[in-house]
């Protein structure tokens, strides 16, 4: 099953009752904010590091983006916006993005239940220190009234390459829609899918217990891997397939050019052929830690901010050609 899951998050918005929303924010009053979360963060056995948007280069903020850190909305504005990360990355707090606090805990592999106890016991103690807004009957209140009630969003990150294949994938979102679940492209909404990597995640959050909404993600994820598996099976007793998979891997081997969209399509492959045996190389982490790091930001960030998009994909083969050697 872990195969077909690449990670994990659990998210959950909330927002300081005594300040307005931050499309109406101040900057003053959103730096104010920024402090207050850094300051109840304090009693966390977990330790932070606080990243100012407006003091990072536009390449870094984007690496973010690609390492799932934070949202493409979040560094659309710097001034009075903060992020803290834990030291081994796996929690982000985003400060005054749509709401005041955005807290989401990334874990690798099918850890719902563990991702969520940890993301409950941040937002404990950040509820000690800080007073959310919270309606009797509406749940946590959002600046957007599709996160009212929990205000949690939790998500599973698939890689569904058997379903992509066949074309099944496309006709599951419809279905998908009826049980509250959603799902997106690797960045989230509105992204496309890259590579046959899928977001899945809940879509509602009023009216559903926290636990109800994780067991519903839980058990349509488990269906859904079920279903992938059984297409794998079918697909990879295909020659035309098994071709493709070794080509892909040929190709990663030996090219001196190569785009991100081409890399996330032969990665894709590859990570197909290795979860099913077909292929003696990299593991399937080592594959999903190569994704990040072949991202265009990520590459800028390395070897430099002011590479060329041919320098990038020259610097991008040479990655693949060292890795897969």
């Amino acid at each position: 099953m872990s195969e077909a899951v690449v990670s994990t998050r659990i998210r959950l918005a909330r927002n300081l009752k005594e300040y307005p929303f931050p499309i109406r924010l101040s900057a003053d009053k959103a730096r104010e904010i920024v402090d207050k979360v850094g300051e109840a963060l304090k009693d966390c056995e977990i330790r932070f590091h606080r990243i100012d948007l407006d003091n990072i280069p536009d390449t870094i903020r984007v690496a973010m983006i690609e390492r799932h850190l934070v949202s493409p909305d979040f560094i659309s504005e710097q001034d009075g916006r903060a992020v803290y990360l834990s030291d081994d990355n796996t929690v982000s707090i985003m400060v005054n993005e749509e709401d005041h606090i955005r807290l989401q805990v990334i874990k690798d592999g099918f850890e719902l239940k563990e991702a969520y106890a940890m993301a409950d016991q941040i937002d404990n103690i950040l509820s000690k220190k800080l007073s959310f807004a919270f309606h009797e009957r509406l749940g946590y209140l959002t600046q957007c009234p599709t996160n009212l009630g929990t205000g949690m969003r939790a998500s599973v990150m698939l890689h569904l390459p058997a379903l992509r294949m066949t074309g099944v994938v496309n006709s599951i979102g419809a279905n998908l829609s009826k049980l509250g679940l959603t799902m997106r492209g690797l960045y989230g909404e509105s992204s496309k899918p890259a590579g046959a990597f899928y977001q899945l995640s809940n879509q509602v959050t009023l009216g559903i217990s926290e636990k109800a909404a994780i067991d519903n993600l839980q058990n349509i994820t488990t269906q859904l891997i079920a279903q992938e598996m059984r297409s794998r099976e079918n697909l990879l007793n295909d020659i035309e397939v098994q071709d493709k998979i070794h080509r892909a891997l040929g190709i990663l081997k030996s090219a001196m050019l190569m785009d991100h969209s081409e890399a996330m399509r032969l990665l894709s492959l590859v990570r197909l052929g290795v979860s099913e045996k077909k292929l003696e190389t990299l593991s399937t982490d080592s594959i999903d830690k190569l994704i990040v790091e072949i991202q265009p930001a990520s590459i800028m960030t390395r070897y430099g901010d002011d590479m060329s998009p041919r320098d990038r994909d020259i610097k991008r083969a040479e990655i693949l050609r060292d890795r897969f050697k």
